[in-house]
């Protein structure tokens, strides 16, 4: 017999909980099949919220930033030439770029994906994307020290292969680049865009114009010092509303409030015995235990898909990192000496997002049970379900501004990282190479206009297609993966050469897309987006790529050896001379060697510690007891709260006199700018 009861596992109530169909079988046993999703067409917020907080912000955001551009104009004497719209001055601090990074690299993913692969796999889940996007950025820190060293006048990664390999590999490169800035905006608007639907109603579809709109404004007004300074009050807001998801989940929220007591819940969910209505690789918390993890718990590093997930978001991460000009547009903006600093810090300082976040709002819906659909979980809505459930219309709200945070921060960097492509690589290097300072200048605003509205459209057709968030982050790696090595032996090998270079990118790319359809032909029999975004054909796209690229570039290389010396990418030139040279110190190769070896040694310390030691240490424990679960949540909270502090607290620090300088400037009315005309 069936019937149509209320179905929740605990003694709360809550509202969200679904209608849940129970067959009774003939030995009295009870299953519960999903019938409906937490959601169910309804909106928490109105779309009076969706709106004022997209225009609100948006408008906020462009407006103060633009200000804080003039000021620092009007009273600390910056002179706004292409080279400063493009570069910043070459002179960030260390705090600032941390900020930036970790604001560059929190996307709609890093706050969505994190807690929908907590969701399907338990602990391993965060861990493994928060360590699998981390040691791309502490490692890129040795790039961004060789760039210094190599080519200290580059404005784009592109600039130096064309200076090393010519015009062929300039090419090659320089289309994979635009790939990649279009495959990360597209995540970032896919995940903005639907979460901001999903809470509030506004149409997914005008949602995918107006998000870009306030970002558009201040880049277009301040360049990438803005996008920095807006990178930095972007990261302070991420940072406040990412400790309080994690102090609501694990000390106050009076559903759950403390580790115990999530762990408790997991344990019940893991001994539930249900049928589940989704495939089985898309279990979820009302699908008993989880296929692959060890006893079947959520409370196990012991995850067979836990780990395979770790190894797509490795290799596919790489792509992210080193084939996105905008970390190479981050590092070129950095003083010399700042520049190791702040990569490293703000690899570690991000861990804490999404490991921290999907930790506590992540398993937080797996302790509350939510009624989440696999379709609703890949387009990113665990954590907004989990918010609400805590906290209501509040914690939609905060989520919806982290979120929004979140994509409209990286999606400047983004905006930045295209104008510099497209300016340099494209307009300086083919149209007009004696093109001026305001040529460039005009062209960069151009296209970060265009580019802007670009996004929009770009949102609107994936969407259209029905393509996820989750499709999009696995598919990445094996779209762009196979540039990986190549670029990075361009500042690293002496032997690399050109031929190697173009054939290893393309070759790689190819092979690794034929292995991905393959793959998913022999297992599911039919090609479609849920069978190619599974794990199996995903890893094997994934691998191919960024192996294959790097092989074939290797062969290349040792057979005709290029024995470069580095004298071409050195005679990179600028456009305008800017005004405020760096300390002649700065550049010495001597100082520039020791920040090389402080980064290796650090860099790859911290790789070996987060992706080898810290899982090989959770082996022995299995299927994690109350205590060890306590410890690994305490490390969670630790980590969050260390890394908003240190976040918000160094860029105020270092940047101290500048800011005193504002400040006595506006009530003194000292234009320094004057003095220096």
């Amino acid at each position: 017999m069936e019937q149509v009861v209320k179905c929740p596992p605990f003694d709360f109530s809550s509202e969200y909980y679904e209608l849940l169909t129970v067959s009774v079988t003939e030995d009295g046993i009870s299953n519960c099949m999903r019938q409906s999703s937490f959601f169910q067409g309804k909106h928490v917020l109105n779309q009076g919220v969706g709106y004022s907080v997209i225009l609100g912000f948006g408008l906020f955001f462009a407006f103060f930033t633009s200000f804080l551009v003039w000021l620092e104009k009007r009273y600390v004497g910056s002179s706004h030439t292409s080279e400063w719209f493009n570069t910043a001055g070459r002179n960030v601090k260390t705090g600032l770029i941390a900020s930036a990074i970790v604001s560059q690299w929190t996307w709609a993913a890093t706050i969505l994906q994190s807690s929908n692969v907590a969701w399907e796999y338990g602990v391993s889940g965060p861990f493994w994307y928060a360590s699998g996007a981390t040691i791309q950025v502490l490692l890129f820190g040795v790039m961004a020290i060789e760039i210094k060293r190599k080519a200290p006048n580059a404005h784009t990664i592109c600039e130096i292969v064309k200076a090393r390999w010519g015009i062929a590999a300039h090419i090659v490169f320089l289309g994979f680049c635009l790939l990649t800035n279009i495959i990360v905006t597209a995540m970032l608007l896919l995940g903005g865009s639907a979460v901001v639907n999903a809470l509030t109603g506004v149409n997914i579809y005008a949602a995918s114009f107006l998000i870009p709109l306030g970002v558009i404004v201040y880049t277009l007004a301040g360049g990438l010092k803005a996008t920095f300074l807006a990178s930095y009050m972007h990261s302070v807001i991420v940072h406040v509303v990412l400790v309080i998801f994690v102090y609501l989940v694990y000390t106050s929220s009076s559903k759950l409030g403390s580790p115990s007591v999530v762990y408790n819940r997991l344990v019940e969910i893991t001994s539930k015995s249900r049928v589940c209505e989704e495939p089985i690789s898309h279990q979820g918390q009302s699908c008993g235990p989880v296929t692959g993890n060890y006893k079947g718990s959520y409370l196990t590093m012991l995850s067979s898909g836990g780990f395979v997930f770790g190894v797509i978001n490795i290799v596919g991460n790489f792509g992210m990192v080193f084939v996105d000009n905008g970390y190479w547009v981050s590092a070129i903006a950095a003083r010399p000496s700042s520049t190791h600093k702040g990569y490293l810090l703000g690899g570690l300082v991000w861990f804490a997002v999404p490991f921290s976040l999907a930790t506590s709002l992540g398993l937080g819906a797996l302790a509350l049970d939510l009624p989440i659909s696999a379709s609703e979980a890949s387009r990113g809505l665990v954590p907004p379900a989990t918010a609400i459930a805590l906290m209501g219309k509040a914690g939609s709200i905060l989520l919806l501004t982290m979120l929004f945070m979140a994509v409209t921060s990286a999606g400047s960097s983004e905006l930045i990282a295209v104008s510099s492509l497209c300016t340099y690589d494209i307009y300086r290097t083919y149209i007009n190479p004696n093109a001026n300072g305001k040529k460039i200048l005009m062209v960069s605003r151009a296209v970060v206009l265009g580019f802007g509205c670009f996004m929009g459209m770009l949102a609107v057709i994936l969407n259209k297609a029905g393509v996820s968030l989750g499709w999009m982050y696995l598919a990445m790696g094996v779209l762009v993966g196979s540039a990986v090595l190549p670029i990075a032996f361009m500042l690293l090998w002496s032997k690399a050469n050109a031929k190697g270079a173009i054939l290893g990118t393309i070759i790689g790319c190819l092979l690794g897309i034929i292995t991905w359809l393959s793959v998913t032909a022999i297992e599911y029999s039919h090609v479609n987006l849920d069978t190619t975004g599974r794990n199996a054909p995903m890893l094997a796209g994934n691998l191919v790529s960024i192996l294959t690229g790097g092989a074939i570039h290797v062969v290349c290389s040792l057979l005709q050896p290029q024995n470069y010396e580095w004298e071409s990418t050195k005679q990179i030139t600028v456009v305008e001379k800017e005004k405020d040279e760096l300390p002649a110190e700065e550049l010495e190769e001597e100082t520039l060697s020791r920040a090389k070896a402080w980064i290796v040694k650090w860099g790859i310390g911290f790789t070996v510690v987060i992706v080898i030691l810290w899982p090989l240490l959770t082996l022995p424990a299995g299927k994690f007891s109350k205590g060890y679960f306590t410890l690994w949540a305490v490390i969670a909270i630790a980590w969050g709260t260390i890394g908003s502090v240190a976040i918000i607290a160094l860029p105020l620090i270092e940047s101290w006199e500048t800011i005193q300088s504002v400040f006595l400037g506006m009530f003194t009315n000292d234009r320094l700018m004057e003095k220096i005309m």
